[in-house]
């Protein structure tokens, strides 16, 4: 029997500075619903997820933003099915004042037909939202090397 053989990611934690603020970003931004939160003198936790599925937890128990050159979370990638749908996405941040990283959806790679939009939350955790396709062959904004991963 092979060790873990269905293996998949089952939600992500994320550490926030202000419960509030951020269950309002990923709610406006994700559609994600608020699936229970909890208190516990000054712990506070959410659970946001979409139809009963737990993806992301947040909890209060930070200070300052994040900090991209310390080992750790580098960002976290939603995908979607077409660039209609990150460009729709990236028209409610705008909204919201969120920080991006380049302008527009941008290929993964030179000439490379997946891409994305690389933005972050309100406490600067560095976010993607990407299609497999769709992304039109274009020069990307790193060279040589995946944009994902140097934003």
């Amino acid at each position: 029997m092979s060790k873990a053989k269905n293996l998949r990611t089952g939600h992500i934690g994320l550490n926030v500075t202000d419960l509030d603020r951020s269950i309002a970003f990923y709610r406006e931004v994700f559609d994600f619903e608020v699936l229970g939160e909890g208190k516990d003198g000054d712990r506070r936790w959410a659970f946001l997820g979409r139809d009963s599925r737990l993806v992301v937890t947040l909890w209060q128990q930070s200070e300052g933003s994040f900090a991209p050159a310390l080992p750790g979370l580098h960002h976290l990638s939603f995908q979607v099915d077409t660039v209609e749908e990150i460009r729709a996405t990236e028209e409610v941040l705008r909204s919201l004042g969120a920080g991006f990283a380049y302008d527009g959806v941008v290929p993964h790679g030179e000439t490379g037909t997946s891409g994305g939009i690389f933005f972050t939350d309100p406490d600067g955790i560095r976010l993607e939202i990407y299609a497999a396709t769709g992304a039109d062959p274009a020069h990307a904004p790193t060279s040589g090397a995946p944009t994902c991963g140097f934003f």
